[in-house]
């Protein structure tokens, strides 16, 4: 239940945001330097409200369907 926590507070670490999402961490910290993601601080912890999760993954771009040949 410990890895659960998103469940408990509506925020999550960058290590489960970088599973949660198939990105690697130094993902994650360029995508809050550049704006596009939002962390928060807590003490010694980096954290990611839920609901920033999801603002980031809506805004990614969607691809194309490739065209048929």
């Amino acid at each position: 239940m410990a890895n659960d926590l998103a469940d408990i507070d509506g925020a999550i670490s960058i290590k489960q945001f970088s599973k949660r999402n198939g990105v690697c961490e130094r993902t994650v910290y360029n995508e809050i330097y550049d704006g596009r993601l939002i962390a928060r601080k807590c003490r010694g912890r980096t954290l990611i409200a839920l609901s920033d999760e999801k603002a980031w993954r809506d805004a990614l771009p969607k691809m194309q369907p490739a065209r048929a040949v």
